[in-house]
């Protein structure tokens, strides 16, 4: 009789059938002379035409999948969470054309389901030590819960603070009696000097000093009575407050244990057949210790797998697919760049060895872009910036407004930077010459005297004629330069806006910022709380295009010097 296998090894023999590479690789009919020349920079991209093929036939497949259930908050309740999908246009050994497709994290509670590449390591699967390991962790969770919800722990804690109250209490009650004392001696010394005399005095004297020790002792004595009681209840608390402290740090100490060995654990090839480990990665960032979900995303694991079967890497996209986050702006169906924190350190290593297209956010959009000046005068001068250019400069990239107005105005105080716009945006700025200049216009910035208006362009029809946002924003330390929306950290951001027309399914817009945040408007617009429609060619929250389809048209303030109001006004074309 043939011996049974196992559960465990039948279980792993199932998931590596499932996800041989002939199992997960979908061909595509594609024309060879229209294959990309390099490998998408994944930081910063137009979908390659064959990649949004490949999404599409992944969508559609999402769209009619009964295998699992997930919620992705696709029905009205929008209670569900969206997850990113993944997409890789690859060649086969064998010279075909096709693509693997991958999600980040973990989908229906589980990181392997048919059709997906699998995980870079597999922590979920019934052999893997990280089940034991996570097993005691959750076992010392719930000893940290039950003697934190411990029934006497509460009652010492309440009969210690009421203890405290109460000897408090007597204290000032009994010090207040003592001075009451020491008054009355003090009269009465004074009185038995005017009236006795020898040993009638001594012994009066003698008395009230009896009086006076014995108080001082009344004193001492309750502060012994109480220290003792108070000690005693602090004995008992401090036992069980010891315990929970041993299991949390009991706790601490295995999580670590096992979050670095899973960091051993999840290794990552490259184009170069060079095997890394999360921990070797991040070693050498600013951020040694990786963070939660590092190698998780798709776009590692679809690499990957792609370099583990000998398949070569062609072009990359992801696309997220459901209900937008409550902090993060992300649409349904949209294509977005992979995250810096958890995601540029490891595709820097993985991308090594592969023709990779340069990164375009290195390069001077703006390079041949004249800047435009509007208006100057001894104290002032007002610039239309072009969309592309710098307001200051980058890390990078030097050319600006501000070094090309250092060129133009060599002998001047300033130029002095008053405000900025994003690299991508477009429109008025005004720069102080002198110090004078500066002070005054600092001022009106910072009370918010300086009325600003921008054109804006979006890509959906908005039905109602005018309205305001306010949604609280800070900045995503996990995905610089993203923003995010966030009401307990974030710090207020009010726009107003009016419809100015609808052309082909697109909306103009007059936008007002009456806060000044960090794209305060391309957030207002994209979020699902603000107009839930981002802008026309915002790489950064929407679909990237020829340009960002934004722009300052009109800025008013007081003159420094003369005290006149000025506005300026600059037209353009969307």
């Amino acid at each position: 009789m043939t011996k049974q296998v196992k559960s465990p090894l039948r279980s792993l023999l199932a998931r590596i059938y499932m996800h041989k590479p002939e199992q997960l690789f979908q061909p595509l009919s594609v024309n060879p002379q229209q294959l990309p020349k390099a490998f998408t920079f994944p930081f910063y991209y137009q979908p390659h035409p064959f990649c949004v093929e490949a999404a599409q036939q992944l969508q559609q497949q999402l769209t009619n999948n009964v295998q699992w259930q997930h919620d992705f908050g696709l029905d009205d309740s929008h209670a569900g969470t969206g997850k990113m999908f993944g997409v890789l246009l690859v060649r086969s050994p064998q010279g075909d054309i096709g693509y693997f497709s991958a999600f980040s994290g973990k989908i229906a509670d589980q990181n392997l389901h048919a059709g997906f590449v699998p995980p870079v390591f597999d922590m979920l699967a019934e052999e893997c030590f990280f089940r034991t390991e996570l097993d005691e962790i959750t076992q010392l969770n719930h000893q940290v819960s039950t003697l934190s919800a411990n029934p006497k722990k509460a009652q010492l804690s309440e009969q210690l603070k009421q203890s405290k109250t109460e000897y408090k209490h007597l204290e000032q009650t009994l010090r207040q009696q003592l001075i009451e004392n020491r008054a009355a001696r003090k009269s009465e010394r004074e009185s038995a000097h005017s009236t006795f005399s020898g040993d009638q005095i001594k012994n009066v004297l003698d008395q009230l000093a009896k009086q006076s020790v014995a108080d001082k002792n009344r004193l001492k004595y309750l502060k012994l009575e109480w220290d003792e009681k108070i000690a005693t209840l602090e004995t008992q608390l401090n036992a069980i407050n010891h315990e929970i402290t041993n299991a949390k740090q009991q706790r601490k100490t295995l999580s670590n244990r096992l979050q670095n060995k899973l960091f051993e654990q999840y290794c990552f090839l490259n184009a170069d057949g060079q095997n890394k480990s999360l921990k070797a990665i991040f070693a050498q960032t600013s951020t040694p210790t990786p963070p939660a979900g590092a190698g998780e995303c798709a776009a590692p694991k679809l690499l990957h797998y792609a370099y583990l079967h000998g398949y070569q890497p062609l072009a990359l996209a992801e696309f997220w697919w459901g209900s937008s986050p409550k902090s993060e702006i992300r649409q349904h169906k949209q294509f977005y760049p992979s995250c810096h924190s958890k995601c540029q350190p490891i595709l820097g290593h993985m991308l090594q060895g592969l023709d990779v297209e340069p990164n375009p956010l290195e390069d001077n959009w703006g390079e041949n872009k004249p800047l435009e000046i509007i208006y100057q005068d001894e104290a002032i001068v007002v610039v239309n910036k072009p969309s592309g250019l710098l307001s200051v400069p980058g890390k990078t990239i030097k050319d600006s407004a501000y070094t090309r107005l250092q060129t133009l105005f060599p002998d001047v105080e300033g130029p002095f930077v008053l405000h900025r716009l994003d690299m991508a945006t477009s429109g008025l700025l005004v720069f102080a010459l002198t110090r004078r200049a500066n002070k005054h216009l600092q001022k009106q910035f910072i009370t918010r005297q300086v009325q600003k208006r921008y054109v804006a362009l979006i890509d959906g029809i908005v039905t109602e004629q005018q309205g305001s946002i306010e949604l609280p924003m800070r900045g995503d330390p996990d995905d610089r330069p993203r923003q995010l929306v966030c009401y307990e950290h974030g710090k207020p951001a009010h726009t107003d806006w009016e419809l100015i027309q609808v052309v082909d399914g697109k909306s103009k817009l007059h936008m007002y910022p009456r806060t000044g945040r960090t794209h305060q408007l391309r957030v207002h617009c994209a979020h699902h709380l603000g107009l839930n429609i981002p802008m026309v060619g915002d790489g950064l929250y929407g679909e990237k295009s020829d340009r960002l389809h934004l722009h300052a048209e009109q800025l008013e303030f007081d003159h420094p010097y003369s005290k006149k109001h000025l506005k300026f006004h600059a037209n353009v074309e969307f």
